[in-house]
């Protein structure tokens, strides 16, 4: 066969084809006319360097792999110096990310030190050990019930509201854009030297807001990854209140601010009395070009609930 069938059936290009020859990783027949004619042991081979190579593993060390085929065996990596390429491929993969691991870090360790410059917040300790009072959940903690107050939510239009962000920002929910927008609704975070409302550990799904939102800060870059395009934590607190939350736990991502609970009402969305206040009940919701695609609720036990909704994010790719 022709080199331009070569290329196709492995689907690469006439160039790659061009450049293994170089490298003596393949070596066609010449015909009488001096042409090359390639047969189907070429098109496996060209087929196991591009496999390898989008593995990451460089063309020039491929020749281990291909020398197994060579020899007969079924498949490229039954040989012991296929096995020794994975291994030294792996060691060079694990550096790299050690060495990007170390760089994310001190990105993180500037970006903190940035935000709160000027701040009379202190930056968070991110000892990593999740031992801090505040994220100590009771263990009689009541859990709330399934009262249905949800059931009406998935693909329901998002409103036409602007709500103001930590960023300075105004978001409106209905133009959020094609791709996911996690929105976690939640009643109230406590706040350093202000006490909750009475009898909040007592009260179904009222306690663990600021567990919840470590959960989201722990996981963002996960959920992220998942496919969430972005994240915003909201509630009843105004944008000053966010913005203390946002500095003290070192959140990644923006809260937003509905005070008069316009959000609650334009959608029907659950809420409680606490303290004198009206606050939302937690929710949280999976917003797509303008539609609610998904609402948990009830939230429980809240601090693992972004790992929740990260797991249903990897389940329901798009």
């Amino acid at each position: 066969m022709k080199i331009s069938e070569l290329a196709r059936q492995a689907d690469v290009t006439t160039k790659a084809v061009r450049y293994y020859e170089s490298l003596g990783l393949i070596t066609p027949e010449r015909l009488a006319n001096g042409y090359r004619n390639y047969d189907e042991d070429d098109v496996r081979l060209v087929r196991e360097i591009r496999t390898l190579h989008r593995l990451g593993i460089p063309v020039e060390r491929t020749r281990p792999f291909l020398e197994c085929l060579a020899a007969g065996r079924l498949h490229a990596d039954d040989c012991p110096a296929s096995l020794a390429s994975y291994r030294e491929a792996i060691d060079e993969l694990t550096g790299r990310i050690e060495a990007l691991t170390a760089r994310r870090t001190t990105l993180i360790t500037n970006l903190t030190t940035a935000a709160h410059r000027g701040s009379s917040v202190k930056p968070p300790e991110r000892t990593g050990t999740g031992g801090e009072d505040y994220l100590t959940l009771p263990a009689d903690l009541p859990a709330p019930e399934d009262d249905a107050a949800a059931d009406h939510l998935p693909g329901t239009k998002a409103p036409r509201l602007s709500l103001p962000s930590t960023a300075g920002k105004e978001i409106r929910l209905d133009a959020l854009g094609p791709r996911r927008t996690v929105i976690y609704v939640y009643p109230l975070t406590g706040h350093p030297g202000t006490d909750l409302p009475e009898g909040w550990n007592s009260i179904p799904g009222a306690r663990g807001c600021t567990p919840e939102t470590c959960g989201f800060r722990d996981h963002f870059q996960e959920l992220l990854d998942a496919g969430a395009g972005r994240v915003y934590g909201l509630s009843s607190q105004d944008s000053d209140y966010q913005n203390e939350v946002v500095e003290r736990l070192g959140l990644p991502f923006d809260m937003l601010s509905d005070p008069a609970l316009g959000l609650a009402d334009t959608l029907g969305l659950p809420t409680f009395q606490a303290g004198g206040m009206r606050l939302f009940k937690r929710l949280t919701l999976v917003v797509r070009d303008g539609v609610i695609e998904h609402a948990f609720y009830p939230v429980f036990p809240p601090n693992e609930h972004a790992q929740q909704v990260l797991t249903w994010l990897r389940e329901n790719p798009l």
